[in-house]
């Protein structure tokens, strides 16, 4: 697959992906963070002659630049703009039962970092937006601007893992009204001190902020349970994560329904990681941790396979 048809992004980890997947030609596949279709390009690629993706994405500029990217495919996928932990509902919607692969990439896009204009960069001068779904009321500067000191170190703390937390929340209240990316980037450099190091020193509090204002916790929770009811049997879950507390979760899911007569078999008794050329190709698969099980229905597995028609 040529990387030049992606607009920004470079999809990670691909080769695992499909391998982790199984993607087979003829199979039916979930791309639950289609971002520019770049996974999903390569899993329709693999599955040809009659192979169908299900693309899935709260960011309206994603489903327009992966509609763009994915046009010579016309007919072989479709495109939702909704939340992935709705999975079930949208599959149901589109004519699909049981699946046979279902992906989750949860990293932030570069189109989002690049030119979303919404604040997730700590790079250049954004409002404070952090919403991947422009509808919906609470922004990043509702959270900065709006919360109590101790409830935005909480989630500095909870959602960043930093643990000067205390510090920051206070030198934001400090400091409101805060209006812009760089703002309050400046605001935590400031605060903790710190101006050099390979990671910039607002990276914690940024992932914080957005995870609080997305949900996305919550959300990863209520879409692993949701693949549960739609893989078929042999199914493949495939998850990338991109920071500890998204791979804690989907690591401690994966082995309390692996236990015993469970419902998951662990394919990857190891973290699968992006080699050394794979980073030095694309710096931000740096922190990628890939994780695949497979589907077992112990008892009464679905009886169709792929869509449903009428």
């Amino acid at each position: 697959m040529s990387v030049a048809a992606m607009t920004y992004h470079i999809p990670v980890l691909i080769e695992q992906v499909l391998d982790g997947l199984a993607v087979r030609p003829g199979g039916t596949y979930v791309d639950c963070t289609v971002g520019e279709g770049g996974h999903t390009k390569a899993i329709l690629e693999a599955s040809r002659p009659e192979g169908f993706v299900l693309g899935i994405d709260l960011d309206p500029d994603a489903i327009s630049a992966s509609s763009e990217n994915l046009r010579a495919d016309h007919g072989s996928f479709v495109l939702v703009n909704d939340n992935f932990s709705d999975m079930g509902r949208i599959a149901k919607e589109n004519g699909l039962s049981a699946v046979d692969g279902i992906l989750l990439d949860l990293g932030m896009s570069s189109l989002q970092l690049q030119g979303g204009g919404r604040g997730f960069t700590f790079l250049r001068e954004e409002p404070l937006d952090m919403r991947f779904d422009t509808t919906q009321l609470l922004t990043a500067f509702d959270v900065v601007n709006d919360y109590r000191e101790s409830d935005i170190a909480n989630i500095i703390w909870k959602y960043g893992e930093e643990p000067r937390s205390r510090r920051i929340a206070h030198a934001i209240v400090a400091n409101r009204p805060v209006v812009t990316s760089l703002q309050l980037a400046d605001l935590v450099r400031r605060a903790l001190r710190r101006t050099g190091g390979r990671i910039h020193p607002a990276t914690r509090t940024f992932q914080a902020i957005r995870i609080e204002v997305n949900g996305e916790m919550d959300r990863l929770n209520v879409a692993l349970r949701e693949s549960m009811a739609l893989l078929g049997d042999g199914g493949r879950l495939a998850v990338i994560s991109y920071h500890s507390l998204e791979d804690r979760l989907v690591k401690e899911f994966l082995r309390r329904e692996g236990k015993g007569a469970g419902q998951f078999k662990v394919i990857t008794k190891k973290v699968i990681s992006p080699s050394r050329e794979e980073v030095l190709i694309n710096s931000r698969s740096r922190s990628a941790r890939l994780r695949v099980a497979e589907r077992i229905w112990e008892v009464n597995p679905p009886v169709d396979h792929g869509m449903v028609w009428g």
